[in-house]
């Protein structure tokens, strides 16, 4: 077992640790205070179990990468890298003993090319940064998780995180064309290409693309730029219920519109934003819809999606008047998760995603899974590509309700699978749907990703007891 030969490090190379990072490292990139150190441990998972890290790390450069993993391969010591940890599996938790390998000081936009439309950085650039800069140029970094204002590029590759945008513009994957990429014993490869196109080999890029650093740690990547569209301008669309809504989505899908944006937010999520941020957002409806569109004059296509809204049974609709107004809809959509977490105190928050032709099939379970386990749990969605995130609201100090979040919480993640779908499709897998993984692939796909791990980590070191 790739564990077991991990715990086979003698205890004397393991004392060895500091004193062989500090030969390749500056002194303030090797952080040993346990106080320190255990900061470091987690991400903003719930019931994601945790170790105490050895060692945390901040290199700088490259070289200083390979030193790190030369020494964790030379001594046996597991290593897990981290950006900025606002990952919800996880996926970035340390392990007893290991070295946590921060990327947040490697964080240069190295290149942006107009003509070529890509950007060259290192995995610590800071998503809405990156948008920003790229943005001076005329140019548009798609991928936007809520998260953008905290989450890394590195992170953002590591989980092949979507956004609200994904509608449209696709996720992660879509737009990572080539990476180095520090391997366990230190070598570095690189992979992919700057072209726009190219299909010389294996794709490795997309391997490595959604891998939680268990293959390699990404230290640059190439990514592709569009060019920036129109201010989007959204529509606010109230319905009666979650099933209505749905069924707007369907019919908005179905009828060839290309919307910029399609989230939905049920009551409960509307009522944790306004008791969060006081917005106004109207409380008497049971869900609900945002489309946007960012085309040159989108009043036409913001009309006929709100007739087809209308159609479906929305009780109002209400297109925003201009860009701010826009901007504030999308503030409320961005501040969800935030806003159900101070409901409790703490949320479990899951990541299925079904056809969308079944999208109201899964809320409406959500909605008894709900009332069965006497939970409040808000389900906020990227309602055009079919990916929700029913989020279970929870008191941690309460073992009888902390037991029945983690009880719905499997539940939701069964009834996606039964309803066609992932486990899940921006977050992740890490340590909490670890299980998960195991049904929805199967035995034989369990047992390839296992050889695809050995043939690029024979050791194990690389962020084990993730993924299966």
């Amino acid at each position: 077992m790739i564990m077991s030969r991990i715990e086979a490090a003698p205890d004397q190379d393991r004392g060895d640790l500091t004193e062989r990072l500090l030969a390749g490292l500056p002194a303030e990139a090797v952080l040993t205070d346990p106080d320190v150190t255990a900061s470091y441990a987690n991400d903003m998972a719930s019931f994601c179990p945790a170790g105490a890290p050895a060692v945390v790390v901040l290199p700088r450069t490259v070289e200083e990468v390979q030193h790190v993993m030369r020494t964790a391969t030379a001594l046996r010591v597991p290593v897990v890298p981290q950006g900025a940890r606002t990952g919800l599996s996880g996926g970035a938790n340390a392990t007893d003993g290991c070295i946590v390998l921060s990327l947040t000081k490697m964080d240069r936009i190295l290149e942006i090319n107009p003509v070529d439309r890509i950007a060259v950085v290192e995995p610590g650039v800071i998503n809405a940064t990156l948008s920003r800069a790229v943005g001076e140029h005329g140019l548009y970094y798609p991928p936007d998780p809520s998260s953008w204002e905290m989450c890394t590029i590195g992170g953002n590759i590591g989980t092949a995180s979507g956004g609200l945008c994904c509608v449209k513009y696709g996720v992660t994957a879509e737009y990572v064309l080539g990476l180095d990429v520090v391997l366990a014993d230190g070598r570095l490869m690189s992979t992919g290409r700057r072209t726009a196109k190219g299909v010389a080999g294996y794709d490795l890029t997309r391997l490595f693309v959604g891998s939680e650093g268990s293959l390699g740690i990404v230290v640059r990547a190439v990514l592709a730029l569009k060019p920036q569209p129109p201010r989007q301008l959204v529509l606010a669309a109230e319905f009666a219920s979650a099933a209505a809504a749905c069924d707007a989505v369907c019919r908005i899908m179905a009828g060839g519109h290309v919307p910029s944006l399609l989230e939905l937010m049920d009551r409960t999520t509307v009522k944790a934003v306004n008791d969060l941020a006081h917005m106004g957002l109207p409380e008497t409806t049971e869900a609900l819809l945002l489309a946007a569109f960012d085309t040159p004059d989108p009043a036409p296509d913001l009309a006929a999606v709100g007739a087809l809204c209308e159609a479906a049974g929305a009780t109002q609709v209400v297109p925003a008047d201009d860009a701010a107004e826009s901007e504030l809809l999308l503030q409320a959509r961005r501040l969800s998760l935030t806003a159900l977490e101070a409901v409790r105190g703490v949320t479990m928050i899951d990541d299925v995603c079904v056809p969308r032709s079944r999208l109201g099939d899964l809320i409406e379970g959500v909605e008894r899974i709900a009332e069965k386990h006497q939970l409040t749990i808000g389900v906020v969605a990227h309602a055009g590509d079919g990916n929700t995130h029913p989020t279970v609201c929870f008191d941690a100090a309460d073992a009888d309700e902390s037991r029945r979040a983690r009880e719905s919480f499997d539940e939701i993640m069964a009834l996606g699978l039964e309803l066609g779908g992932t486990i899940t499709g921006e977050h992740g897998v890490g340590v909490l749907k670890k299980e998960w993984l195991a049904r929805e692939i199967g035995p034989v796909g369990i047992e390839m990703q296992r050889a695809v791990k050995q043939v690029f980590d024979p050791l194990g070191i690389l962020n084990p007891g993730k993924l299966f």
